[in-house]
């Protein structure tokens, strides 16, 4: 019997090699979307895209891996024993699965969840042409979350501010202040960006691409970082009141949401389930989204984590003692590199996965 292990990969080639072989081997349509930018070898950086499935299916599950780079590991992996495991071919009469592999495939190789713009692509579904969300916490404290120096003594400074904050407002607004999406700071985290991403573009392109006479569908984006070891958490970001969310609590059951306070993520600006809604009702598509979030470290380490990163990328040398020691510590802070992380990571994936197709059959 094959362990889930072996369908994930110790790198971005090796998971598009993995993703690319598997899906062929299961019978599924392939086709890329090319990334203008390089990864750190110098390899081409593609989002891959498998079909299985009627190409007139008018029901459609959606998986989606790494919109935040550095958790395509865990995404990819699903996504790659679906197909090898055969339960990507479960597909009722009707129904295609349209797997989206590496979306952000510049995060991925390069161990980061932004996208080459520094964009955390889950903040970056808002309208550029509106005025942009505020976030008044995050501007208090931009200068603490991403300091110029990365240091024992500016870790110990930037805690101080940060406790002083949560003593004031309490943890739940220092963690959506941080978290939560900001647009002012280019070289800040979370930020939502100015103007769509590529990897936003692209996934447009295989809408359009992939669902006409679609009516009906479900989307499982795969992420990491939050919650215990190995648990994957169903959130879902419909907002309250909304047939969309009343169909996920009816299919998965234990849902969250974070507009309901009830979830491990802050209640975010511009993440792309949300983003969706509007673009997929003009279509007159019946959408059911779900972002399914594993746990690894402490909120604390994979903050930390995301914060170093930055600062490698803006101030520090990526090719360094320093450099590749931090790079293992956001590698870390995403992807729970041990079997036993994997093979909850899979089962469960593979049993949302199920679910969902259950659920599209109304």
């Amino acid at each position: 019997m094959t362990s889930a292990s072996s369908y994930f990969a110790a790198t971005y080639v090796e998971a598009r090699g993995k993703f690319r072989d598997a899906a062929e081997r299961a019978g599924a349509r392939l086709s890329r979307y090319t990334n203008s930018t390089r990864g750190p070898a110098g390899e081409e950086l593609t989002t891959d895209v498998a079909v299985l499935g009627p190409r007139d299916a008018s029901r459609v599950l959606l998986t989606m891996s790494a919109t935040h780079g550095a958790e395509g590991f865990c995404g990819s992996g699903v996504q790659v024993g679906s197909f090898a495991s055969g339960i990507a071919g479960e597909l009722p009469k009707g129904t295609a699965l349209v797997a989206v592999h590496a979306i952000n495939p510049h995060g991925f190789a390069w161990i980061r969840r932004v996208t080459e713009e520094n964009v955390d692509l889950n903040r970056n579904f808002v309208d550029h042409a509106k005025a942009l969300p505020r976030n008044d916490g995050y501007e208090e404290l931009h200068d603490a979350i991403c300091p110029r120096e990365w240091s024992e003594e500016s870790r110990e400074a930037t805690r101080g501010r940060f406790d002083e904050f949560v003593a004031r407002e309490g943890a739940a607004a220092f963690q959506k202040a941080v978290s939560g999406g900001q647009y002012n700071h280019p070289d800040g985290i979370f930020y939502g960006g100015a103007a769509p991403t590529w990897a936003r573009r692209t996934l447009m392109r295989i809408l359009a691409d992939q669902l006409a006479g679609v009516r009906s569908l479900a989307l499982i984006d795969y992420h990491t970082g939050l919650g215990p070891w190995g648990h994957g958490e169903k959130i879902v970001t419909h907002r309250p009141g909304t047939a969309a969310l009343r169909r996920a609590e009816e299919w998965y059951g234990d849902i969250t949401n974070p507009a309901l306070g009830n979830s491990s993520s802050a209640e975010l600006h511009g993440d792309n389930l949300n983003g969706l809604d509007a673009v997929l009702a003009a279509r007159n598509i019946e959408f059911t989204g779900m972002a399914l979030e594993y746990g690894t470290l402490t909120l604390r380490e994979v903050l930390d984590a995301v914060r170093a990163d930055n600062w490698l990328h803006h101030h520090g040398a990526v090719d360094s003692k320093t450099g590749r020691a931090l790079k293992a510590q956001i590698r870390d802070a995403f992807y729970g590199d041990r079997d036993d992380w994997k093979k909850m990571v899979f089962e469960q994936g593979a049993s949302a996965q199920r679910t969902a197709l259950k659920g599209l059959q109304g």
